[in-house]
């Protein structure tokens, strides 16, 4: 399976870079025909902040009190609340939170007591390795909406051709760039139709070969 990887790049900077793998894999709601490994961004330390620079860039002029990051991006997301501290933008010498929201098993994000001050009255940035679909992108909206914060925008390294009203999205490296990527209903897909075996399972964690 490995040896079918390849990788993509940001067009803004080629450091920035996700590798990708065709094949048959399964996520939680869907069956997809690549795995896209976002190891690297979330696990090295250099990457993960040069990341966190292109979005300080595509959000210089937003403000933002909180970061809430999803499918383990926290170190990205603290280099990304530096990079806004540090930078001559409209979040200069700001204090901002990082957090990383739980979510119910229909996907409904939760805030447990102590984390609802960090988003109530609260300029909020969803922070995303991934969102192809913007569906869980919009659940965090409705999520922070709840607990009365303002989502202000959605940074994503992997991203598809949606939009959210009056939210702002940024991505990396986009669906246009794996023009071949599909995602499909289980019960839909054409790979388990013609009997394609399951590569492996994956989550925002990685992948396990089956």
């Amino acid at each position: 399976m490995e040896n079918k990887a390849y990788e993509l790049f940001a067009k803004r900077n080629n450091q920035v870079r996700i590798r990708v793998i065709p094949g048959h894999f399964a996520t939680q709601h869907s069956h997809v025909n690549y795995c896209v490994d976002m190891t690297r961004v979330k696990s090295e330390a250099r990457l993960a902040r040069v990341t966190a620079r292109l979005f300080a860039e595509s959000f210089s002029n937003v403000p933002v009190d909180t970061i809430i990051t999803l499918e383990r991006m926290k170190m990205v997301g603290a280099f990304l609340a530096e990079e806004f501290t540090n930078s001559t933008g409209i979040n200069m010498k700001q204090e901002i939170a990082v957090i990383s929201p739980e979510f119910t098993a229909d996907e409904k994000l939760i805030l447990r007591d102590n984390l609802v001050p960090y988003v109530k009255g609260r300029h909020v940035l969803i922070l995303a390795a991934t969102a192809t679909t913007g569906i869980t992108a919009m659940g965090a909206i409705r999520g922070i909406r709840y607990y009365d914060g303002d989502p202000v925008g959605v940074a994503t390294v992997f991203g598809g051709n949606f939009e959210i009203p009056g939210v702002p999205v940024k991505k990396l490296i986009g669906t246009e760039d794996l023009p071949a990527y599909r995602s499909y209903k289980p019960g839909e897909c054409p790979l388990c139709r013609d009997g394609v075996k399951i590569d492996a399972l994956i989550n925002s964690y990685g992948y396990s070969k089956i």
